[in-house]
């Protein structure tokens, strides 16, 4: 698989047709995208319903039913990020109504958050562009050794998974999201100003209705699994061990989608919730595919996905212990293995 890469990423002209492999997708269904929404939208609001019914009875009724609704939420989400990269309708304006609804639900602004993920897309596996597009801080070995030790400290703190999958999603979206960035535009300001007027105007709805001591155990359960799980899936779709990192002037698209990219196979349950995301290759090769077609696309292209680095839940658990990319045998490794370039660096 690394040669393939390596070869691919060397010589552009090697790389198949893949906009003509995957034209054909790219066409969204109007009807598939409104029952989406439908068998999205109408559960979640039922499983709210059910939660407040179940706090009469047993807070862990309640509990238990925060994973379906977490999983609802995330797949709500899935619709949020295609009308991002206008995916989900073939009318720019359903996408941005559609986007924003649902941004609202998700606590995320619809045109910040389209820009910064354009971004992602645009950089991901460029090692000299890890700084835009909200990436993941990843840190090489030759870097991680030459920092001070605050850097190292803060590194370390950053990427443990406490802070990475469950205070880090709470800053996201509840802090971060509320706040126009910097470099944000007039637009974007705008959009973040009504995102939060619609979370506050939906928060004031729902404490009305059912009062706060309810909503907010309602809430945050559903907050914290959807938050964690969305994460989790960015995380381990681009942090796992042969991962795609190239430097700027090596770098390309195509093995940067198919290869920076990975394959989660998931139980099929699973893969309902998350949208079919686990295609996250094709998704990064042709974003303005409908993430209900990710699959067919993939299944019509065998040999264009041939050598896609594939993983399941089990080996997605590796993922969590990988730390640093190690540009000499070009996989990331985890902090243990530092322990043979300290001594390496030592003998030298």
């Amino acid at each position: 698989m690394e040669s393939s890469v390596t070869s691919t990423a060397a010589d552009p002209k090697a790389e198949p047709d893949w906009q003509h492999l995957t034209a054909k997708f790219l066409r969204p269904d109007p009807l598939k995208s409104s029952w989406q929404m439908i068998n999205s939208l109408l559960p979640y609001a039922g499983m709210w319903v059910l939660m407040y019914w179940s706090l009469d009875y047993s807070y862990w009724l309640t509990l238990a039913l925060s994973i379906p609704a977490g999983g609802l939420l995330v797949r709500i989400f899935i619709i949020f990020h295609d009308c991002t990269h206008g995916a989900f309708f073939q009318s720019k304006r359903a996408n941005g109504l559609v986007g924003y609804v649902t941004g609202v639900l998700t606590l995320t602004p619809f045109d910040q958050w389209r820009r910064e993920h354009a971004m992602h897309h645009a950089t991901s596996g460029d090692l000299d562009r890890r700084h835009v597009g909200g990436e993941i801080w990843t840190m090489t070995v030759k870097e991680y050794l030459a920092a001070p030790k605050r850097t190292r400290f803060a590194y370390r703190v950053y990427r443990n998974p406490i802070v990475m999958f469950l205070i880090g999603p709470i800053y996201i979206f509840a802090i971060s999201h509320r706040f126009g960035q910097g470099s944000a535009r007039g637009r974007e300001n705008w959009n973040v100003r009504y995102t939060n007027l619609g979370i506050a105007g939906l928060i004031a709805l729902m404490v009305w209705l059912i009062g706060w001591v309810a909503f907010l155990k309602i809430y945050l359960p559903i907050f914290i699994i959807s938050g964690a799980g969305g994460v989790w899936l960015f995380y381990v779709q681009h942090q796992f061990e042969e991962v795609y990192w190239e430097r700027h002037e090596q770098w390309r698209y195509f093995p940067a989608a198919m290869h920076g990219s990975s394959f989660y196979r998931l139980p099929r349950v699973l893969q309902w919730f998350t949208g079919n995301i686990g295609y996250h290759h094709i998704h990064h090769l042709s974003p303005r595919i409908p993430n209900y077609m990710l699959q067919r696309c993939h299944e019509a292209n065998p040999d264009l996905c041939d050598g896609v680095p594939a993983i399941d839940l089990r080996t997605s658990l590796k993922s969590a212990g990988y730390r640093l990319w190690d540009e000499k045998s070009r996989k990331m490794i985890g902090f243990g293995a530092l322990r043979h370039y300290r001594r390496a660096e030592n003998a030298g």
